[in-house]
């Protein structure tokens, strides 16, 4: 990184599962670099949802390094999802036509329920030795029950990690939704369930989903939880994958309590 900005910079890594990341500063800029983002990220910026797209270079190997604005910001704390400018701003994602059009561009392929709930049967019946269990089978029935009105829905740019830490408020009063590696084209239910399963109270939903655009109806809710299962299940079924049993414990709890929530 160094060879492109110059002596006078200091670059650190910026951390992340990636390592692809980095902060560069001298004594009259900030910037924040990036190895091979997508090209979605130019959109983004044009549109005001992540920071400011300064430039971006390719290099003789093929990289593509991009180099966003540095701003100085917090995360959101839980208790600030609640506020407006956040349905706010995912209303702006889920409506834009450019980004939608940028991700079909560069690939993206709409999510398909029935290849997420085939997959899921896919990975219990290799890896997981309580396929029969109440839990899962009650988990697996509500999957099967309510495809068909999850089917064939309107779908959206989706964010598709709705964490309180990827939502950035500048000092100067910016609000942004950084870290859009995860990116799909899917049924808005997805971005709408985790949102406000995990940071609203319930009896405030129908307010939140009023600012956002839309009603709380019966069908929204049951997609919202259909999308919500399978992601805890294919999350239970990972940890289980890969040894760890103590989070698989509580991802199992959290089925059960998705379960109990389900709109009838």
């Amino acid at each position: 990184m160094e060879h492109i900005l110059g002596e006078d910079w200091t670059i650190t890594p910026a951390g992340g599962s990636s390592g692809e990341a980095y902060f560069a500063k001298n004594e009259r800029k900030r910037l924040f670099l990036k190895r091979n983002s997508s090209p979605f990220l130019a959109v983004l910026s044009a549109q005001g949802i992540v920071p400011k797209l300064v430039w971006t270079k390719r290099l003789e190997n093929g990289d593509v390094i991009t180099a966003q604005k540095w701003l100085d910001g917090r995360e959101l704390t839980p208790e600030e999802m609640q506020h407006p400018r956040v349905a706010d701003m995912l209303s702006k994602i889920h409506h834009s036509s450019e980004l939608l059009d940028m991700l079909v561009k560069i690939g993206k392929k709409p999510v398909v329920p029935e290849d997420i709930l085939r997959n899921i049967k896919g990975l219990l019946k290799r890896n997981f030795e309580g396929y029969s269990n109440i839990v899962i089978h009650k988990a697996l029935t509500y999957l099967e029950n309510v495809l068909p009105i999850i089917t064939n829905q309107k779908q959206v740019v989706c964010h598709c990690d709705m964490n309180h830490n990827n939502w950035l408020l500048s000092s100067e009063g910016e609000l942004y939704l950084i870290d859009w590696d995860n990116a799909m084209i899917a049924d808005p239910a997805m971005d709408l369930g985790m949102i406000l399963k995990w940071y609203i109270q319930e009896e405030e939903w129908e307010d939140w989903l009023a600012r956002y655009g839309a009603k709380k109806e019966k069908q929204l809710l049951k997609r919202m939880y259909w999308y919500l299962i399978a992601d805890a299940m294919k999350s239970l079924i990972w940890n289980l994958d890969n040894g760890k049993q103590k989070e698989a414990a509580k991802r199992f709890e959290n089925l059960k309590r998705l379960l109990q929530k389900v709109p009838i």
